[in-house]
């Protein structure tokens, strides 16, 4: 084989001309010790709060604590492969994760690998995990509902878009359920939904993802899961990684909607790495910080200015309560920090009435700025009612005797109770709410048996879809009950119950 020297000197010549110097400095640590999710590292002195630090396996770590003579770092995976003595570099580069269409449809850890086999997420966007809220000048007030298909909530604490409404209530009380109803309801709306399953068991998250699925909402809809197996440190941070993701669409003049299911978990996470890392510990061993951890977080969702693309990010919070105990530090920090709280009652809840909403304790402070004006008719005297209604209650249990004028209040409030209650995943839409919270306030259910009023209230929907659709669409396009609409749905209501009467006689005599 003959060299020919110009074809040697001309390759030569290209790489000296195409060379680029390039020095990859990075300082480099080593582990001093390791366990339960944090790692102590010798020797990163310029590492900066927040930066991503990588170990030998592959696994990211984030620097949590900058001490005197090491850093305190948390690792978000596997901490077993790490051993003392394994080198740790720094990147330079804060946590980010993947956002975009991509992430849509997904189920995925806090860094955004996914978890539902269906390949990698290929996205060229990613965003900061941490990120500083928009400003005062940036927002403006939260005029838009956001539908959450519950009637009990949609007529008496509305939530709008860019709004933070607590969920919170004892365990087992139907919190997650008004969650997953609110994302169901989204279906067509154009907003674009994520679910942060933080320290829930695998199997609990897999049954919301099936439900999820099964009404088509996974078609806008991102889970985020650090389930309870998962460190602590991806507890920790799954929250702001979800946020980031849904964040993306707000600054894109978009809106979304984010479920933190549920923050005590993610309050538990933290306290854990607060103590490993021997911070000082405050009242119940949470660190002092942890009010901030919640209020940065949930200052991230917004109704942003028209100048900034007017894009809405609205977060459902939930915080599990133990005992019905609403004073406790991490409830009373996070009620400090949202816009209004739907408090759950066991005693409502296995009475029966779900959603189990105290209607005394809950509130929205948006208010009716967040209802369509229909609702705002039918529903204003509507929570006034149920209370008025739940102290003659507790005086008719004396078994004193009524007199009619009580006792016909009495008996509506039972009804309305009876509305109000609704079955999971079964989201219905404002108009349908509308109507039957109409039906009920102004006495057309007076008659009727309270065990019929379920029955009553399902085949009175069909009717309005099936045989006077015109009045319901005249409704969905105004948003508005005005005297016309009223006079309609009243005379509506009056042809119903000739129906309704003669299908009850004929079932009557077909028992006979």
């Amino acid at each position: 084989m003959r060299f020919r020297a110009d074809e040697i000197a001309s390759v030569i010549q290209a790489e000296i001309e195409n060379y680029q110097s390039q020095i990859d400095v990075r300082e480099v640590g080593r582990v001093l010790e390791v366990g339960d999710g944090i790692a102590r590292v010798y020797g990163l002195s310029g590492v900066m709060s927040g930066e991503m630090v990588e170990f030998p396996n592959g696994t990211i770590g984030l620097a949590f604590n900058l001490e005197e003579n090491s850093v305190g770092v948390i690792i978000l995976g596997d901490y077993l492969g790490i051993t003392e003595g394994d080198e740790v570099k720094s990147t330079g580069k804060l946590l980010s994760v993947p956002v975009g269409e991509a992430v849509i449809g997904r189920v995925v850890d806090p860094l955004g690998n996914p978890l539902d086999g269906k390949g990698p997420v290929i996205t060229t966007e990613r965003r900061d995990v941490e990120t500083i809220a928009p400003g005062v000048a940036l927002r403006k007030p939260v005029t838009e509902s956001l539908q959450t298909g519950i009637k009990a909530i949609d007529s008496m604490t509305p939530i709008g878009r860019g709004q933070r409404e607590l969920i919170i209530g004892d365990r087992k009380t139907g919190k997650t359920a008004i969650g997953i109803d609110a994302i169901i309801n989204q279906k067509d709306s154009g907003v674009k939904c994520f679910y942060v399953a933080v320290g829930q068991k695998e199997s609990t998250v897999a049954g919301v993802i099936e439900v999820l699925r099964a009404k088509g909402a996974m078609d806008y809809t991102t889970v985020i899961v650090a389930s309870a197996s998962d460190p602590a440190p991806l507890q920790y941070v799954a929250p702001y990684a979800g946020t980031s993701m849904a964040e993306y669409f707000m600054y894109r003049g978009e809106h979304a909607l984010i479920v933190y299911d549920d923050l005590s978990k993610q309050d538990m996470a933290y306290r854990q790495l607060s103590l490993l890392m021997r911070r000082p510990p405050g009242r119940e061993a949470y660190p002092g910080d942890v009010f901030y951890a919640h209020s940065r977080l949930l200052e991230r969702s917004a109704k942003l200015s028209d100048a900034m693309g007017g894009g809405s990010l609205t977060s459902l919070p939930i915080i599990e309560t133990l005992e019905g105990e609403v004073a406790a530090y991490i409830p009373t920090n996070v009620i400090s920090i949202t816009d209004g709280q739907i408090y759950l009652q066991p005693d409502l809840f296995f009475a029966g009435i779900r959603p189990a909403m105290n209607v005394g304790i809950s509130v929205s402070r948006v208010g009716g700025a967040a209802q369509i004006k229909a609702m705002k008719k039918v529903a204003g005297g509507l929570r006034l009612d149920l209370a008025s209604f739940r102290e003659l209650e507790a005086f008719a249990q004396l078994g004193t005797d009524l007199d009619p004028a009580t006792q016909s209040r009495l008996d509506r409030g039972y009804r309305m109770v009876e509305i109000l209650k609704q079955g999971q995943y079964e989201p219905l839409n404002v108009v349908d709410q509308v109507l039957i919270i109409f039906a009920g306030t102004r006495g057309h259910l007076d008659k009727i048996p309270r065990t019929e009023v379920a029955a009553w209230e399902k085949q009175f929907l069909t009717f309005m879809r099936d045989q006077k659709p015109e009045i319901r669409d005249k409704i969905m396009q105004t948003r508005d009950l005005d005297d016309a609409a009223m006079k309609a749905v009243t005379e509506a209501i009056g042809e119903f119950q000739k129906q309704y009467a003669g299908k009850r006689d004929a079932t009557a005599t077909a028992r006979v």
